[in-house]
């Protein structure tokens, strides 16, 4: 695909760079960066935007209409680039999103949390477009970023892109969780693709003191929050907090199992299920994208998986899986009813665990995102409340 040269003192560009000042995305050391690196360079003339107002990815091809695209690459929303591993090129939407342009408030504050500066050596991991490796390389210098994409045609489109803008970092196609030991050992480690275990790799690639920061979930769902960890003296252990929540496309080797439900749930499941009440109702519980609740869930209940539907008629059921045995769980939510039937199954009882979790959040005050962190060892992966040395359980 050929890209033009563009024209990078649009009016719309300027406007989102002051939107992300004013929101304190922007950092005033980044401006220089945000003035330098335009998004539209790295984006491909079909894209899919994410319509706040609808909730969908549309089409936008810049051929056919290029306000609106322009109009697109210049908003802060997220931008799918490709969709099902690439086997799906459009015009439509495909089913998974599997490469993208973040929405521009989550990247730079991502590079506020990466306090990286000039000389440092980074591990970028994900290139998509390439153009968060062009960033990074424009702020700390050329030969000093190594940028790691698993889908070959992606990175070779990004390594275009970048060519062409004078950026130069080293491009590398492979597989991001292993990191890249060539060029190790790194000051700072930033993967834009969601996981739910921190590499090992990361950590012995990454000099003791120095910053790894990743989207970091669990099963539960989508709701990640971004974790910074530091590397300890003996160079195999990382700890840090989380700063924000986020929702990231997971690593390709970390996407985790598919359910389907009616392997889970066969038709005549609800006869035979053990059945009670709650009086938790659906205001509490079905908090949404982005907010603390299924963050933490996911944090107390393990090997879960949850999935709000739709509602209908004024009913919403929730579904919980067991995602190491055959337990299932369903809670439904109705409009003007003071409890919600529950039913479950299996050797768990996975809405019983679920309440456990909500009441010890509530128990606690109900901590927000920036409260947890996670101790990474060879041993395995631990979240705590409040610090490391407090309350702290694997996860």
């Amino acid at each position: 695909m050929t890209i033009d040269t563009l024209d990078m003192d649009r009016p719309g560009r300027k406007e989102l760079g002051r939107a992300l000042m004013e929101c304190g995305a922007l950092a005033s050391d980044w401006a220089p960066t945000f003035a330098a690196v335009d998004r539209a360079v790295f984006l491909p003339d079909l894209m899919w935007p994410y319509d706040m107002a609808a909730r969908a990815s549309v089409s936008v091809d810049r051929r056919e209409d290029p306000d609106a695209w322009y109009a697109a690459a210049d908003s802060d929303v997220p931008i799918v680039t490709q969709w099902d591993d690439g086997v799906h090129r459009g015009p439509g939407p495909g089913m998974l999103s599997t490469s993208s342009s973040s929405m521009p408030s989550v990247v730079y504050s991502l590079f506020q949390d990466l306090d990286v500066d000039e000389g440092m050596r980074v591990l970028d991991v994900g290139t998509g477009t390439g153009e968060t490796a062009g960033a990074l390389t424009h702020r700390v210098g050329r030969g000093s970023v190594v940028t790691v994409e698993v889908d070959r045609s992606v990175s070779a489109d990004a390594r275009e892109r970048l060519c062409r803008q004078g950026v130069y970092p080293e491009v590398v196609v492979g597989d991001g969780g292993v990191g890249y030991a060539e060029g190790a050992p790194y000051d700072r480690v930033l993967a834009t693709a969601g996981v739910r275990e921190i590499p090992g790799a990361w950590v012995r690639q990454t000099r003791v003191g120095g910053i790894i920061l990743a989207p970091w979930g669990t099963y539960y769902g989508n709701a990640d929050a971004v974790v910074r960890l530091e590397v300890m003296d003996d160079g195999e252990t990382a700890c840090g907090g989380f700063t924000r929540s986020v929702e990231f496309m997971k690593l390709r080797a970390q996407r985790g199992p598919v359910v389907v439900h009616g392997e889970h749930v066969p038709p005549t499941a609800l006869e035979s299920a053990e059945t009670s009440t709650t009086s938790l109702t659906e205001t509490e519980f079905v908090t949404g994208p982005f907010t603390d609740l299924p963050f933490v869930l996911g944090l107390r209940v393990p090997y879960c998986r949850q999935a709000v539907a739709d509602k209908r008629g004024g009913a919403r059921p929730v579904w919980f899986y067991g995602l190491s045995d055959p337990s299932w769980a369903c809670v439904m939510f109705r409009d003007g009813e003071g409890e919600a039937a529950v039913w479950q199954s299996g050797p768990r009882r996975l809405w019983d665990e679920v309440v456990a979790a909500y009441e010890w959040w509530r128990g606690r005050g109900t901590p927000g995102v920036p409260r947890f962190g996670l101790t990474v060892t060879p041993a395995g992966h631990r979240a705590w409340l409040d610090g490391p040395e407090e309350e702290s359980w694997a996860v």
